[in-house]
């Protein structure tokens, strides 16, 4: 594998023409993985306009909207990193709500988001209708090796000393569940689009041969 460095501007324009490739029948799914120090939101967001200019339609959503509820994820305690990475998502309500209503033969109608986290609450939003050819753009962290229908997936990925350095001192316990991911799932072998993130500003991307 070599590393291409690039500008953060000409990979947002990098990742939206890969996605604009794929055929106007149908829907795209594109999943933006990383940890947060990665800032796989800011990528998803940048995608939304250039997508748009190129006659997608796109629906923006987020997998932290779709946590299970604080009974069920802090059963066994706020800061149990194994706990984090099995049971925090709501694996089954993003298939259902946003993922297989995109899929062949799907409908189209996509909840933007079902779980508030912070008020421990359903957000009870109405459902949005994608047209044909249009895209999804989900953002989040340990959305691989779940089994989840992607078509497109982006995987920011950091050094263990880079997420380290970029975790905040309130959730350094979930390190360990970064290290089971990386170890486990080995993510950037499941991902179409790796961007390596060690450097704020300066994203490179890792391209085969």
């Amino acid at each position: 594998m070599r590393v291409r460095p690039i500008s953060p501007e000409a990979l947002v324009r990098e990742v939206a023409e890969r996605i604009d490739d794929r055929p106007r029948t149908g829907w795209t799914r594109v999943a933006v993985d990383g940890a947060p120090p990665s800032r796989p939101g800011w990528l998803a967001d940048e995608l939304v306009a250039p997508l748009r200019l190129r006659g997608r339609p796109v629906v923006r959503v987020s997998a932290a909207d779709f946590l299970r509820p604080a009974s069920l994820r802090l059963e066994h305690g706020r800061t149990d990193p194994d706990v984090f990475y099995d049971d925090w998502l709501d694996v089954g309500g993003l298939r259902r709500e946003v993922l297989d209503p995109l899929g062949p033969g799907g409908s189209g109608r996509v909840l933007p988001a079902l779980w508030d986290s912070v008020a421990d609450r359903a957000y009870r939003l109405p459902y949005q209708s994608l047209p044909e050819g249009g895209v999804l753009v989900l953002d989040g962290t340990l959305l691989l090796g779940r089994g989840l229908p992607f078509d497109v997936s982006v995987h920011l990925w950091l050094s263990a000393a880079a997420l380290a350095r970029g975790t905040g001192a309130g959730e350094r316990w979930r390190l360990p569940a970064y290290a089971r991911y990386e170890r486990e799932v080995r993510p950037g072998g499941h991902a179409d689009i790796v961007v390596r993130a060690d450097r704020p500003g300066h994203p490179a991307l890792q391209v085969s041969g």
